[in-house]
């Protein structure tokens, strides 16, 4: 009964050691990190989007038009 108490404890002793060393391990990149990065370069994106269209659509755009009505209207 001793060996067999003796080798239960040995056992889980040595399972023990196995999960902390891989508890402590930080080998690798996690997959959290690299959806992090995904995410933030998709934010960027539609923000960098998002800024060119209004740019275009309020600015750029009436403007345009406008030079081009008054570069074809021949009555004035």
């Amino acid at each position: 009964m001793k060996k067999l108490v003796t080798r239960v404890k040995n056992q889980l002793t040595s399972k023990l050691l196995a999960v902390q060393k891989l508890l402590r391990s930080q080998r690798g990149e996690g997959f959290v990190d690299t959806a992090i990065k995904i995410l933030m370069a998709v934010v960027i994106g539609a923000l960098v989007l998002a800024g060119l269209y209004a740019l275009f659509g309020e600015t750029v755009m009436p403007t345009l038009k406008q030079r081009i009505i008054d570069m074809f209207n021949y009555g004035h």
